[in-house]
């Protein structure tokens, strides 16, 4: 019962965003997949005994391959995607607990809710930049691929207009 709850909720706060956001209509399913899919990464890592900040980094992971996808197929930019679907990702209760301490004079309870806080966030930095790197590498290998098999291609035609002596 509790996966379900987690694939609902967070599939709710990422569409919710992405309508204060404003982004297209059509989009709007797209953009709670993508959340959802960042949000199970996140939870079962959690769930099976890893750290936030390492869950956090594979849900940026999963919410940017998710947002090319849908990105590709709905022919939208990317960060429509990208955006709202790091919601769920965000650890705001968190930061809240760390502000709240300090506020309280639990200076030891602020800093390392401070210091998960920095950490989580720079692992969903770090997700999103790895992506980009993978998916730049990756269309970069394409394009060169391309541009050889087509000069392999001119360069065999060429050669067969030639007449043979």
């Amino acid at each position: 019962m509790t996966i379900l709850v987690q694939i609902l909720f967070s599939f709710l706060a990422t569409a919710a965003f992405a309508i204060l956001t404003n982004v297209p209509r059509r989009s709007l399913l797209a953009c709670g997949l993508v959340g959802t899919a960042g949000w199970l990464a996140y939870w079962v890592c959690v769930h099976y005994g890893g750290s936030p900040a390492f869950g956090s980094l594979l849900g940026a992971l999963a919410v940017a391959v998710f947002s090319n996808f849908a990105s590709k197929k709905m022919k939208m930019p990317v960060t429509i995607f990208n955006i709202p679907g790091m919601v769920p990702l965000v650890p705001g209760a968190i930061a809240y607990q760390a502000i709240r301490s300090f506020v309280t004079g639990s200076y030891e309870m602020g800093m390392q809710s401070a210091v998960q806080v920095v950490m989580i966030a720079g692992a969903i930095a770090l997700g999103l930049v790895l992506s980009e790197v993978f998916n730049h590498n990756i269309r970069s290998f394409k394009e060169k691929r391309d541009l050889v098999a087509a000069n392999r291609q001119k360069e065999w035609l060429r050669r067969r207009k030639k007449p043979l002596k």
